[in-house]
């Protein structure tokens, strides 16, 4: 070690920089939207075919996926405001708070379109 060198800490090492940041939060949100399309595509269609203005139709066949969707909406501000500084216009202030929001839709929502699913696919089976 030199006189004048600095030992950098295990946080600095690992952190990535803000370019790269902003490209892992951008494909995640991307791969978080295209997931349920990739998991789900018959069971979407199937139950988009048989559309209908019913309040029991419209909550056990899309509940899950408008949950999933105000989920990613949720995480809009946090994917721009990745690697800004606190003090920066485009940083929400409740960041926190909507991660957690976030998170939490899109988690239940994936829980109710895989029940969802499950249910079109036994049906297809009669």
């Amino acid at each position: 070690m030199t006189a004048g060198s600095t030992i950098r800490t295990r946080s600095e090492k690992q952190r990535l920089s803000r370019r790269n940041s902003q490209l892992a939060g951008a494909a995640g949100f991307v791969l978080a939207a295209l997931l349920p399309y990739a998991l789900w595509h018959r069971a979407i269609g199937l139950v988009a075919e048989d559309f209908r203005f019913e309040l029991d139709y419209l909550v056990t066949g899309w509940t899950g996926y408008g949950m999933m969707v105000a989920g990613l909406l949720f995480l809009v501000p946090v994917v721009v405001s990745i690697g800004r500084s606190p003090n920066s216009r485009l940083y929400p202030r409740a960041r926190n708070a909507y991660v957690g929001w976030g998170l939490s839709l899109y988690v239940l929502g994936l829980g109710l379109a895989s029940q969802v699913a499950s249910i079109t696919r036994g049906a297809t089976a009669l």
